[in-house]
């Protein structure tokens, strides 16, 4: 009876005590938010200094098998970080790679964050170099079909290695992949992705400075779930470099190429 006694508390005080140690990052983020109009710059970059100690320890701390547990908590932790634009115009985005180490050692097939790695890390942090690690870490754990559409990945690393740190050769060889991974299955989607990336692939062969390729790879960042201001910045990008973005009658957004590349 003992034995059994023991055999059931053992689990239920280690999830006890993960959850615990999870939660206590809520109360922190909700610290930062409630005091971000009258907090000090000095203040809050306290706040983020204690909030990267926490994430470091989550990111070694044993997880009991919790490991997607621990990864949607910091997820959820993270959305409040990177949505409350006060606070980050007067402290910046630099914890953002921290959220993704934990998330994606924890869970490396959690697919939606490999996207708000690319943005938040690449384009706001200005670390695409961390952006892309973490991406190649990750998908040492993925295959075509495991998770569902991780091709996506591979788009998501093309991006920060075209537009971020220039590297067109690298940026071919993901697009082409992802075109690849995609081009195993037949559903529209799927296939729809394999050809705008193996399109994509081919104009940086030809040529490696392609403003037909980076308007293609500005247009994956403009139709990526991304908040107002990442759409304003691809929209930008996308017309400077001699694109335009129209709506058309069914609200959706249409891309117009420069005559010549």
């Amino acid at each position: 009876m003992l034995l059994s006694r023991q055999a059931f508390a053992t689990p239920f005080v280690i999830c006890i005590c993960i959850l615990g140690v999870g939660l206590i990052q809520f109360p922190q983020l909700q610290k930062l938010i409630n005091s971000k109009q009258s907090a000090s710059l000095e203040t809050l970059e306290k706040e983020i200094k204690s909030e990267n100690i926490r994430l470091n320890f989550l990111q070694k701390m044993p997880t009991f098998g919790y490991d997607n547990f621990i990864a949607d908590l910091v997820y959820l932790n993270f959305i409040q970080y990177f949505g409350d634009d006060e606070v980050r115009d007067k402290t910046g985005y630099s914890l953002s790679p921290e959220y993704f180490e934990v998330i994606l050692k924890r869970d490396p097939r959690f697919l939606a964050a490999y996207r708000s790695l690319s943005i938040s890390t690449s384009l706001y942090a200005a670390m695409p170099e961390r952006a892309i690690a973490l991406s190649e870490k990750g998908l040492k754990s993925l295959s075509p079909s495991v998770p569902e559409k991780s091709y996506y990945v591979w788009r998501y690393k093309g991006v920060d290695e075209l537009l971020f740190l220039g590297n067109a050769k690298a940026a071919q060889e993901s697009f082409a992949t992802a075109a690849n991974w995609a081009g195993s299955f037949s559903d529209a989607e799927s296939q729809f992705i394999a050809k705008t990336s193996q399109r994509t692939a081919e104009f940086l062969s030809r040529n490696p400075n392609s403003k037909y390729a980076q308007i293609a790879t500005w247009s994956i960042v403009l139709n990526n779930q991304a908040d107002q201001r990442t759409r304003k910045r691809a929209i930008r990008e996308i017309e400077a470099l001699g694109g335009e973005v129209i709506t058309t009658l069914e609200g959706t957004q249409k891309i117009i190429f420069p005559p010549k590349d």
